[in-house]
């Protein structure tokens, strides 16, 4: 809740600067109902289509930011980053206009170009290159993780625009935590091939065959390993399943459930 006692209408990350505008939604403010309710910004959850275009105006125009240059992916749980220009707008959050690409991560310096990620239970990355002025918005669930969608991101804004890991800024937003995400060996075999030297520093153990992991942790120590420094990521901590108040969690809630958005635009 918020200081005056009113649901949060949104978070953000301090280490952002005014340079670019940013905000994870909550799940308040919006016009959905039911397993949706309020703000869910998902078409692919089985809401209502015109209440999902409302709740996605809601949240970017209330950023100050127009829905029409709104860009957004089709999520699919992997590691591809694609860039997107001024000729992307609209683009996978207007019905007449699909995403650009089956992706989890994309990046752009067109100023303008609102960057929107979904979660739920995965891990929403904002990135921002204030030397190059280039922003990026990645989605990581547990494959999209092992498979080093965070890492890659990086390495994207890098080719594309010249950033240096060095100069990000990197905020890891709200996921399902250590505490109630447990994991079997279908999960654990990739996660320690993946990270061979870390694995055991992500997960904790639970009952037999079974570990708990920690997804925030895992793609903020891939972050480093790619060059950010620790003290340019921010780790909002905050556990989806243990938030239901606040935000969607699929896991927590079952299906259907709402998602919440990730967005960050160059000013």
């Amino acid at each position: 809740m918020s200081a005056a006692g009113q649901p949060l209408a949104h978070l953000r990350f301090s280490l952002m600067p005014d340079a670019v505008t940013h905000a994870i939604s909550t799940r308040h403010g919006g016009a959905s109902s039911g397993p949706f309710a309020s703000l869910n910004l998902s078409a692919a959850v089985g809401d209502k289509p015109e209440l999902v275009r409302h709740n996605r105006g809601v949240f970017v125009e209330g950023l100050g930011l127009r829905l029409e240059d709104t860009v957004a992916l089709a999520q699919v749980h992997g590691c591809r980053v694609v860039q997107v220009s001024d000729k992307d707008k609209g683009r996978g959050v207007l019905d007449e206009a699909p995403p650009p690409e089956r992706a989890d991560a994309m990046i752009t310096n067109a100023p303008g170009v609102p960057l929107l990620v979904l979660a739920a239970d995965c891990v929403p990355l904002l990135f921002f290159d204030p030397r190059r002025r280039a922003v990026g918005a990645a989605h990581a669930g547990w494959r999209g993780a092992v498979s080093g969608v965070a890492p890659a991101t990086v390495r994207a804004l890098g080719q594309a625009f010249g950033s240096r890991p060095g100069d990000l800024l990197v905020g890891v937003g709200p996921a399902i935590g250590c505490c109630c995400y447990e994991v079997d060996e279908p999960v654990l075999a990739p996660l320690r091939a993946a990270l061979p030297e870390e694995w055991e520093q992500v997960t904790q153990p639970a009952r037999p065959g079974h570990c708990r992991l920690d997804l925030q942790e895992t793609v903020r120590r891939q972050l480093v390993r790619a060059g950010v420094p620790a003290a340019q990521i921010q780790t909002l901590g905050l556990c989806t399943a243990c938030h239901p108040e606040i935000l969607y969690s699929e896991r927590a809630e079952g299906r259907p459930s709402g998602r919440f958005g990730a967005l960050i635009a160059l000013s």
